[in-house]
């Protein structure tokens, strides 16, 4: 008997914390107000920027803990716009994203962490080419909020820095004993996000 009550209150537990746990809300990421862009330095004084034009993706918010959300982000790789088409081609070539092999890169969480300073951290699979590496992105998130017509609208920036040769990106020169391209690529995201339209 004792064990069968103590059953009935583990199921009962069980119920409440299900309960009080709401389920997520999916936002889709809004291409037309939305940013992912990139930063790289060339032949070591100067910052070339260039940025992704396709892209689509998702988040499922949790509006009572935003640790327990998920994203998932798909980029076009031939999206690649830089303003210099000679060097958008270079860098859809094999030398770099291969885009016709490797049509998209992706990044999708397994986790969302608090920083020591009470931030947040976006931890997940960034997949380039056929390389998939951890990645931790801290962000900032704005919203939700909810428009007249009922859908709500929340935005989030983040950047983080990765080693392109990491992701077999290996297309090197030197120029005056520099290089033309860095090593180091700085990532920013800025996203903002809706729910679905209704009906």
């Amino acid at each position: 008997m004792r064990l069968m009550k103590l059953g009935i209150v583990a199921v009962l537990g069980l119920s409440l914390t299900a309960a009080g746990r709401p389920d997520p809300v999916r936002f889709d990421i809004d291409q037309g107000h939305s940013y992912v862009g990139f930063t790289v330095r060339h032949l070591g004084v100067t910052n070339v920027k260039g940025k992704f034009t396709r892209f689509s993706g998702h988040i499922m918010l949790n509006e009572t803990d935003v640790t327990l959300s998920t994203v998932s982000v798909t980029v076009e790789t031939g999206s690649i716009d830089t303003s210099n088409q000679r060097r958008d081609d270079h860098l859809r070539s094999g030398d770099f994203f291969e885009a016709e092999t490797f049509p998209a890169l992706t990044f999708v969480s397994s986790r969302i962490a608090r920083a020591a300073d009470g931030g947040l951290v976006l931890i997940g699979d960034l997949t380039i080419r056929d390389v998939t590496k951890e990645v931790s992105i801290p962000f900032e998130v704005a919203g939700p909020i909810t428009s007249e017509s009922g859908r709500k609208r929340l935005g989030a920036e983040g950047t983080l820095r990765i080693n392109r040769f990491d992701y077999g990106l290996q297309w090197n020169r030197l120029q005056e004993a520099i290089q033309v391209v860095g090593d180091e690529v700085r990532i920013e995201l800025n996203i903002e996000a809706n729910t679905p339209r209704q009906g």
